[in-house]
């Protein structure tokens, strides 16, 4: 969309800060950002992108040969059968075209209303992949909060959902029209796929949007706060905040972007929430919407990004207040580092530089996950990590918030244990800006909270012996050596 188009229409809720267009300087600081990202390895070739389109090409198709296979077996008409369909879209990084080299492609199989998650998917197309020559490291994840096929096809990773809607004839669009009649999970599905396309519809310049959105993506990983899991942002929650920039100022350049970025976020009063669209009902439907004057839940979210599609829902609702004062404290160094580069006294590069989180607290606790091989080391890590969070919470309840919690978002191994091996690190210090309450205290004492902690975790349902968790405090002269050789 060229600039005088930009111009015409206002993207967002309020009017635009700016419609300054890039300087002669700003295109030139543009350049110098894509030529870091093109270093650091973050666009594909063309051959791995020839190879994606490819691989979903065929994954459409044995999901259509599936579906028509069912459609045969069930009794249905003649005309019934040639006419059944199912529709492959795709979602996060890969739908936004902000994906890099080996990453895994969000993707959802729409089907018929005949054709069901539980058996159809799960069982008779979880076969037919298995029997695909294509097809490796086949795994059915049907309990998730989000049911999931993952595999990998031609060597690409591909994590697959499955949405049934009320419909004879799959659409070849996902409009509201599709979640009639639809379950929780199945909402779930279909709203990541509805969500990306919201996004892109909704920013004035798709491939000014797609460079921040990779800068900013770049960024919060070298920073250690990009992890949804671990109570910072994921990668939904990144792209609406680096939206909302593009609203603001639809005709800057991507250095332009970067640089307001942290401006706003530097000085944005959360709770106040992050908002692309007015957000909307619809009591045909009835599906609950974020709502903080209704709903008693999203009055305790503290960094509200709301998703611009239908049922709207807060997409960082995994936020806790010592996760929230990391990401403000990063926005404002990073404010400083762009504030000189517009002055041109320093360079984006310093931007990028990772954050030295062992060199920043004189307390950690240390998180050790251990177990007897690989494929339960990998289960039993995942598990341990998505209660990562619960850690910090339970932290700042205990501490009334007197003691601030920096969980870190690195995964480290120790190459000299017997058994697979990794471990997790939370920085620790007092809460100066938090109330005088517990001035005086110069101790706490948190081990009651993380045995609760501790039982939260083997409560496992598929826990065996030798999955272990060791917890323990250490000091900064006492970090072992392997934290500086093995990040993953």
């Amino acid at each position: 969309m060229g600039q005088s188009s930009a111009l015409k229409r206002q993207f967002g809720i309020t009017r635009p800060i700016s419609l300054a267009g890039p300087t002669r300087e700003d295109l030139l600081r543009t350049a110098e950002l894509e030529k870091i990202l093109v270093e650091a390895g973050l666009y594909e070739s063309k051959e791995e992108a020839k190879k994606r389109k490819e691989v979903l090409s065929e994954i459409e198709k044995i999901c259509k040969d599936w579906v028509k296979q069912l459609t045969e077996q069930r009794g249905y008409t003649e005309q019934m059968v040639e006419d059944a369909n199912a529709v492959i879209f795709t979602f996060g990084s890969y739908r936004l075209g902000v994906h890099g080299p080996g990453a895994h492609i969000d993707t959802l199989c729409v089907g018929p209303s005949y054709v069901n998650r539980e058996e159809d998917f799960f069982i008779i197309l979880h076969n037919i992949l298995m029997e695909n020559e294509e097809v490796s490291e086949l795994q059915p994840v049907p309990d998730a909060h989000v049911p999931v096929m993952k595999f990998k096809f031609r060597g690409i990773s591909i994590n697959l959902l499955y949405a049934s809607v009320s419909l004879l004839i799959v659409p070849q669009d996902l409009e509201e029209s599709v979640l009639y009649n639809v379950d929780q999970a199945t909402l779930r599905s279909l709203n990541g796929c509805r969500v990306a396309d919201q996004i892109l519809r909704l920013v004035p310049h798709v491939k000014n949007f797609r460079t921040t959105l990779r800068c900013l993506k770049y960024w919060a990983e070298r920073r250690g706060v990009y992890s949804n899991v671990t109570g910072y942002l994921g990668g939904v929650s990144w792209a609406l905040l680096v939206a909302c920039v593009c609203q603001l100022f639809p005709n800057a350049s991507p250095s332009m972007l970067v640089a307001r970025f942290f401006r706003v976020f530097t000085q944005w009063r959360w709770p106040n929430p992050v908002m692309l669209t007015e957000i909307e009902e619809n009591e045909e439907l009835g599906f609950t919407v974020w709502d903080p004057h209704k709903n008693h839940g999203d009055k305790k979210h503290l960094m509200p990004i709301i998703t611009p599609a239908y049922p709207c829902m807060n997409s960082s609702y995994n936020v806790s207040a010592s996760t929230l004062r990391v990401m403000c404290e990063q926005f404002e160094h990073a404010n400083h580092i762009c504030q000189s580069v517009e002055l041109n006294i320093a360079s984006w590069r310093g931007l990028f530089e990772p954050f030295p989180f062992f060199e920043v607290y004189k307390n950690y606790l240390q998180v050790d996950v251990v177990a007897a091989d690989e494929e339960d080391q990998r289960l039993w890590k995942g598990w341990v990590k998505s209660k990562f969070r619960q850690l910090t919470l339970k932290i700042e309840r205990d501490t009334s918030q007197q003691l601030h919690c920096h969980p870190y978002t690195s995964e480290f191994t120790d190459p000299s244990k017997r058994l697979p091996h990794c471990a997790y690190f939370m920085g620790l210090a007092r809460n100066d800006t938090a109330a005088p309450a517990a001035a005086g205290q110069l101790k706490f004492d948190i081990r009651d909270t993380v045995d609760e902690f501790r039982d939260d975790v083997f409560s496992y349902l598929y826990w065996k012996p030798q999955m272990e968790l060791f917890v323990s405090h250490l000091r900064r002269k006492n970090i072992p050596n392997f934290v500086f050789t093995t990040s993953q």
